[in-house]
């Protein structure tokens, strides 16, 4: 139980922390940056409602309430779901925006990170398994898939199956031809969502598994190397038991714990493969706020962002102290 308690305890105090840093950032932009936002607004044609106003203050720190009265009501507006008004899609609300946005990464970058993980761990575990022998000539391979960077696979995987070949398309989450109106959720949408988010998804995985495969095959010939898997052989055990229950479920603890950050990068995207895809998931939504100066939008991102890599590894801290009862023992 102390364990968990001095867990959750960490885990309160950097929330606070990140709520608060996203709070100051805008208060500690250089120049008025409320003002840049007020012209943009009005450019686009927006009209500066007394709310608006308000919101605009609060947003920026310009209002007559002292920094105190202010971080109390930024609190009290989060604990509402009330992040601000969208500069480039006013006045659309920014929950609205990210609401729209996060399934499509959750989706994609989300199936992806499982997937490259699941295939990752099972050719690295192999791989360790049958270290020194054939089995062990796709780790160069895979080291090379690992550090090729996102994009420029993107552009290849892009160049040789959507324009020359013509098999997958080249930019979108959907076909705008077919739903010109917008998401529906039918099966047909269906069907052109995952057509389109094939080619994304296999970026992803091509881009990621390396790393997984490399991870988990070096932890595995650790693992080999131990007492109890030399007690467990001389036991006469089944080879099949050896390599499942006491190899590869002890060399892939610290792949289940770097799954666990993964996974809370998960909300993040692939940030240049959906820039590249123009593909409608957060990661494209954040080029875009910064791009546009769009303040408000820029900082539910980076809180939702934030948000969900706590909540992520807090729930891998707690499953691991489960699993692996040394964590436990080290409080």
């Amino acid at each position: 139980m102390k364990y968990y308690l001095r867990r959750i305890t960490f885990y309160v105090i950097t929330l606070w922390a990140a709520i608060s840093l996203n709070f100051l950032i805008p208060r500690l932009m250089p120049g008025d940056a409320r003002t840049i936002f007020v012209d943009k607004l009005l450019r686009k044609g927006g009209e500066i409602t007394p709310a608006m106003e308000k919101s605009i203050d609060l947003l920026f720190g310009a209002s007559d309430a002292s920094i105190w009265q202010q971080y109390f009501e930024y609190w009290g507006k989060l604990f509402q779901g009330d992040l601000g008004v969208s500069l480039t899609k006013f006045p659309a609300p920014v929950t609205e925006l990210i609401g729209s946005a996060l399934p499509w990464t959750l989706t994609l970058v989300g199936l992806a990170t499982i997937i490259s993980f699941i295939l990752g761990v099972g050719i690295g575990a192999f791989a360790g398994w049958k270290r020194g022998t054939a089995a062990d000539g796709i780790i160069p391979g895979m080291t090379l898939m690992q550090s090729v960077p996102y994009f420029w696979l993107a552009l290849i995987l892009i160049s040789v199956f959507s324009v020359n070949l013509a098999i997958f398309p080249i930019i979108g989450g959907y076909s705008l031809r077919d739903f010109p109106a917008g998401p529906e959720m039918t099966w047909e949408f269906m069907k052109s969502a995952i057509y389109h988010g094939t080619l994304p998804a296999i970026t992803i995985v091509l881009a990621s598994v390396g790393g997984w495969v490399l991870g988990m095959r070096n932890m595995m010939v650790s693992t080999l190397s131990e007492d109890y898997i030399t007690t467990a052989e001389a036991k006469g055990l089944k080879r099949s038991r050896v390599f499942f229950w006491y190899a590869t479920r002890n060399a892939a603890l610290p792949s289940l714990a770097g799954f666990g950050i993964s996974l809370g990068f998960v909300v993040a995207g692939s940030i240049v493969m959906e820039q590249v895809f123009t593909y409608p998931g957060i990661g494209k939504l954040m080029i875009n706020a910064v791009q546009d100066k769009d303040f408000a939008l820029m900082q539910g991102v980076f809180l939702v962002i934030t948000l969900t890599v706590l909540a992520a590894n807090f729930i891998m801290d707690l499953i691991y102290g489960f699993i692996d009862p040394r964590a436990r023992a080290n409080v």
